[in-house]
């Protein structure tokens, strides 16, 4: 199995281009500081994803697997802010909130598999 074949990774890279794209929009100020972190936050789901599938150990994989989900978390967290602060209109916010939900229970179910004998086939094939 790819890292592209991953629907998590996936769904991940998705997420952080639609936050660019809206961040990407908002005055020096919005963007120095929620932006940055919310940027961050959002890239680092998928990039977490990714060096946990490349490093070929499960108990490695796991772990990169448990920072996405961090990430994932505090993604939501900035999201919330930005918000609040009337960045992210209500109808993109839930949007993305819906998307999160998704992703993290996609995410979840990806922890849980590492280790088992499918998901260990499908990591060590190239």
């Amino acid at each position: 199995m790819k890292l592209e074949e991953l629907n998590t990774y996936n769904l991940s890279m998705d997420l952080g281009e639609k936050i660019w794209d809206i961040v990407a929009k908002w005055d020096y100020f919005a963007k120095d500081t929620v932006g940055k972190q919310l940027v961050r936050a959002a890239d680092s789901i998928a990039a977490n994803l990714s060096e946990g599938f490349g490093r070929y150990h499960f108990k490695e994989a796991k772990n990169f697997g448990y920072y996405s989900r961090g990430s994932l978390f505090e993604t939501k967290t900035w999201l919330t802010k930005a918000h609040n602060r009337k960045l992210v209109d209500t109808s993109e916010f839930e949007s993305f909130l819906l998307l999160i939900e998704s992703i993290g229970k996609m995410l979840n179910n990806y922890i849980k598999s590492i280790g088992t004998t499918k998901a260990s086939v499908a990591m060590t094939n190239d």
